[in-house]
């Protein structure tokens, strides 16, 4: 009996190893009971509320890569920054951690900073232009879905989500750009950002979305700029007196997955992964102008703030104060073909 007690060790250190080195995507699966197909994990982490256009595309993504799957792909979705926040997410998707994110394109500055394209201020006019000017076969599309910094950190954009335009907030009116000196505006921690609100000389703050409403409630920033569904949902309306309905940026997610562990898949699950990642993003679209309607009927029934649409000369005031400006300051790092051609566009 005692000589055999190493060699059911060494089984079982054999065992382990076997199961660890599964590797890739598996080190997230476990063996379906009747030993059959193997299962995977996703843990999807984001830091908006689940009723927000990203958190409602997250969970309509679980739904459907769990139904095409037959069960094999489980996606576990964790929403308000309860899993990772702003400041660790990239380092849990790099790890496998977390195996997918759908951070704000702001979030990649350090990564990819040509995705800052999609930051510049007056991108797009109305919703509807987005889907076409950041279209994947589109100048603007390669920079995000083509790009090779991305991949060089195990990223794979899957696509791209909305969650709408972007409008002023603080405690004083704002009209002009005027209005908005000396302001302490909380922003993403984009460069793009940073200038816009440098050049309606503003004083740009970055800050964790998860530490926004405190911050704000608190006076540590005078404001910021959101959707209508991240300020109703995070309830910044409820400490900030004024919005202008400005609609002066977008603010968009690139949903991305772990590369390592999306090559790690059987190529059935990962057409499923991929075709879930297209028909959610179908359905965000489809749902962000709606639930931003909603937040905004709820931020007028509140009654806590006083909500003022610019007349189309204050708005192209704060337009024409920023473009081409801020544009033309990132043609090195955006790519000069990229901005003269949406400058091209802009004119027409």
């Amino acid at each position: 009996m005692v000589t055999k007690r190493p060699v059911l060790v060494g089984v079982v250190v054999a065992s382990a190893l076997a199961l660890a080195a599964c590797g890739g995507a598996r080190s997230e699966g476990t063996a379906t009971a009747s030993g059959g197909a193997q299962k995977y994990t996703i843990k999807f982490s984001h830091v908006v509320a689940p009723s927000a256009p990203k958190g409602k595309a997250a969970l309509k993504f679980k739904e459907l890569a769990e139904s095409k799957s037959g069960g094999r792909l489980e996606v576990q979705v964790f929403s308000n920054s309860e899993l990772y926040g702003d400041k660790d997410e990239f380092q849990a998707l790099q790890s496998n951690s977390a195996q997918m994110l759908a951070p704000s394109t702001a979030k990649f500055t350090t990564v990819a900073p040509e995705v800052q394209v999609l930051d510049l201020p007056f991108l797009f006019d109305k919703p509807e232009d987005i889907a076409k000017i950041a279209a994947p076969e589109t100048k603007v599309g390669k920079a995000i879905f083509d790009n090779q910094k991305l991949a060089a950190k195990n990223m794979k954009p899957l696509g791209l989500w909305d969650a709408g335009l972007k409008h002023l907030s603080s405690n004083k009116p704002m009209k002009s750009p005027a209005d908005l000196a000396g302001l302490k505006m909380r922003i993403q921690p984009s460069d793009v950002l940073k200038v816009q609100f440098q050049t309606w000389k503003a004083n740009p703050t970055p800050m964790a979305f998860s530490e926004v409403y405190n911050a704000m409630q608190q006076g540590v920033v005078d404001g910021g700029e959101n959707p209508w569904s991240n300020i109703e949902s995070q309830k910044m309306h409820t400490v900030q007196k004024h919005i202008t309905e400005s609609g002066h940026g977008y603010l968009g997610y690139i949903l991305v997955i772990n590369n390592t562990f999306y090559n790690g898949l059987p190529d059935d699950l990962k057409k499923v992964v991929t075709d879930a990642a297209k028909e959610s993003g179908d359905y965000n679209r489809q749902v962000a102008e709606e639930v931003n309607q909603e937040s905004k009927k709820k931020i007028q029934a509140a009654g806590t703030t006083t909500i003022y649409t610019p007349t189309d000369a204050e708005r192209k005031a704060l337009k024409d104060a920023v473009v081409p400006a801020v544009w033309n300051q990132f043609k090195d790092l955006i790519g000069a073909e990229i901005i003269d051609e949406l400058l091209k566009a802009q004119a027409s």
